[in-house]
């Protein structure tokens, strides 16, 4: 009897758990990425020059992070995941051009029909 009650209860909590499981992300809802904006790192960094492409299963591009008047130059690669009718930039690693920094990003692109969208 125990092991049919932690079935049961296991059982309700994924039928719990399901409907956010499968929502979907309506990508075309995020605003569109629009140059300069705020860096996700905060801190009073923004980011320019952000034009992401898409090729060979990655999303490409320069960009130019600006503190305090400062300019510096770096790149970022994201995975580019089919979704939605368009293309999921996500899971990006980003660099400094001079190889002085590194890092990830959890900023997202969504690229649909040639209009860029950034997660909000």
């Amino acid at each position: 009897m125990r092991i049919r009650m932690i079935r049961a209860l296991a059982s309700a909590s994924l039928l719990l758990g399901a409907p956010a499981a499968f929502a979907q992300t309506n990508y075309e809802s995020w605003p569109v990425l629009k140059n300069p904006f705020p860096s996700t790192g905060g801190n009073n960094v923004m980011i320019d020059k952000y034009d992401p492409v898409v090729s060979g299963g990655k999303c490409t591009t320069d960009f130019t992070a600006i503190v305090e008047g400062k300019s510096y130059y770096n790149e970022v690669v994201f995975d580019a995941v089919p979704a939605a009718g368009g293309i999921l930039c996500t899971g990006g690693k980003w660099r400094a051009k001079d190889g002085s920094a590194e890092g990830t990003t959890p900023f997202e692109v969504f690229i649909k029909d040639g209009v860029k969208r950034m997660k909000p």
